[in-house]
């Protein structure tokens, strides 16, 4: 369970703790500017509590499930004029961390600020994390809770081996499931109207039929 402020100032220690969380907070922001002195456009990384992870490649189903969310997503947003969805190398730039998710989109109130040559973005509106080996630990945990306290109103899980999908919802200070399925279909709250079948994001004649009817 968190611990909450009150609970750390009813401990004797709560000063001594305080000074050793700022001095680790100092040494992390060291390395946080190194990151972004190190960081290559062509590699996928991430800094996350003090550290720099390097993303390994894709397995196929992984990229398959990525792309088609994306083109999905794309078309919807292009077509309405609802904002911008970025892929896999964008790099969302929080309190502490920066991610780069694998699909995101942000609302006109955001991208209507974004300017050329930008490479560090604000908290979305909507993030999609598709599981691999590596990343599922920091997916489920660590971008869950700091996708929340920064107002990542929509959070999708996708398991692109068991082609299942997570939609968690933003109603207060927590996300809620409000939907966990391989089957019948999966609708945005954050994008009004955009409802998709499930199998569109992991079977290619889903995703082509559901294309058409978006554009």
């Amino acid at each position: 369970m968190p611990v909450s402020l009150n609970q750390i100032l009813e401990m004797p220690n709560a000063a001594i703790l305080a000074e050793q969380i700022q001095t680790a907070l100092e040494r992390e922001k060291a390395e946080r500017e190194h990151f972004y002195k190190i960081i290559d456009e062509n590699k996928k990384m991430e800094f996350i509590n003090g550290e720099i992870f390097f993303q390994s490649p894709v397995k196929i189903e992984h990229n398959q499930a990525t792309k088609r969310i994306c083109i999905l997503l794309n078309t919807f947003v292009d077509t309405h004029d609802l904002g911008f969805v970025g892929i896999e190398k964008i790099l969302i730039s929080l309190t502490r961390n920066d991610y780069e998710p694998d699909v995101c989109f942000f609302g006109k109130a955001k991208s209507e600020k974004f300017k050329a040559g930008q490479m560090q973005f604000p908290a979305p509106d909507l993030a999609v994390e598709v599981l691999s080996d590596s990343t599922e630990k920091h997916d489920r945990e660590t971008k869950f809770a700091d996708y929340a306290a920064h107002g990542v109103t929509e959070y999708w899980i996708v398991d692109a081996k068991k082609e299942v999908v997570e939609q968690y919802v933003l109603p207060n200070d927590r996300y809620e499931l409000l939907v966990k399925s391989g089957n019948g279909e999966i609708e945005s709250v954050v994008l009004e109207n955009f409802k998709i079948p499930i199998r569109a994001i992991f079977d290619k004649q889903t995703n082509l039929e559901t294309l058409k009817s978006l554009i």
